[in-house]
């Protein structure tokens, strides 16, 4: 397997990990799409137009998205601080347990790769992908 398709392989898993992990702790109704969103939303918020941005999907694509996880209980919209026009989207209470969730999701899925590789190789992996992708931003692959 060509190292590219071992590392999409990695991510698509890690992703259902994840996902999954945070299904089992009782999170339903969301897609892993909706994880990459908490994520840009933790912890000041974003707008429509951020979200959008930071996906890579159209405003309206985001603004759906919002639509759908504000009447699911895991964000809510504020007025921004800064412009009267925009309204700022923030995770609920719902919504930073369920980012907890998926953080410990995540780290199930890493202490896994450990059993496998060993911590120093983990370790190892960790600082040598932090190389090659710095500053993300982490989206989905659509």
């Amino acid at each position: 397997m060509a190292l590219s398709a071992a590392l999409l392989a990695v991510a698509g898993e890690l992703s259902r990990r994840i996902h999954d992990g945070v299904v089992a702790r009782g999170f339903e109704g969301l897609r892993p799409a909706h994880g990459f969103a908490f994520a840009r939303m933790s912890p000041a918020g974003a707008t429509v137009t951020e979200l959008a941005a930071h996906l890579g999907v159209t405003k309206q694509a985001a603004s759906q998205l919002v639509d759908e996880i504000v009447r699911k209980g895991y964000a809510e919209r504020r007025p921004h601080p800064e412009d009267a026009r925009a309204r700022l989207i923030v995770l609920t209470e719902r919504g930073r347990a369920c980012t907890r969730a998926a953080e410990e999701s995540a780290a199930d899925a890493v202490r896994a790769w450990a059993g496998a590789l060993g911590e120093e190789q983990v370790r190892s992996l960790g600082q040598q992908l932090a190389l090659l992708a710095p500053h993300g931003p982490i989206r989905p692959t659509w």
